[in-house]
């Protein structure tokens, strides 16, 4: 067996009718009840790991532990920088509609299909590239890699492999408490699943 990372976006941290807001790097905040449930599911869904990487931000945390909380041998969860939300600038913590009224439709359209970074937005793309770029060459095993939405879709832009199977994708985003599946061997990375819930 080669390399097999498992991609899991963070559940949910905003109640249900809850406007959503943009929340990244600035903004911690913990998983509400029906996000403490997705990871509870992705735990019973997913397969053992030998490593575990995670944001080091609340809800990703909390996702991972849950995720591993019936796995007697789950591996010590490694705090990932590179893997933490991006900052969303002038949109922090903003309604949805009011970025849509700042950045407008089309730029949020480019994030969610190419990962072009809209103004005012804080990435460091070249930073999460690499971070994925070093994973893919880990060697063997399963990996659980737990991060948000803005993080994960770098995964996908990481190898030109990858970006072309990306083209077939209705989007980059994977939604709270959905997974992908990448695996890796002596011919580079290749998706296996993307956006899926248990």
């Amino acid at each position: 067996m080669g390399l097999i990372v498992t991609i899991v976006r963070h559940g949910n941290t905003f109640e249900t009718g809850e406007p959503p807001r943009r929340i990244g790097a600035r903004t911690d905040l913990p998983l509400v009840a029906s996000g403490q449930a997705q990871a509870r599911a992705l735990g019973a869904a997913l397969p053992g790991f030998d490593r575990v990487l995670a944001a080091p931000l609340l809800r990703t945390r909390a996702t991972a532990e849950a995720i591993l909380a019936t796995r007697a041998d789950a591996p010590t969860i490694e705090d990932a920088d590179w893997l933490t939300e991006i900052d969303h600038g002038p949109d922090e913590d903003a309604a949805e509609d009011a970025v849509l009224a700042r950045i407008g439709h089309a730029a949020l359209a480019a994030w969610d299909a190419e990962a072009r970074v809209p103004d005012g937005w804080i990435v460091d793309a070249e930073r999460r590239l690499a971070g994925w770029r070093d994973l893919w060459r880990q060697g063997a095993g399963r990996v659980l890699v737990v991060t948000s939405n803005g993080a994960a879709r770098f995964a996908l832009r990481s190898d030109e492999s990858l970006r072309r199977q990306a083209e077939a994708l209705p989007s980059l985003k994977l939604r709270t408490g959905a997974y992908g599946v990448i695996a890796c061997d002596a011919d580079g990375p290749r998706l296996i699943d993307w956006d899926r819930r248990p």
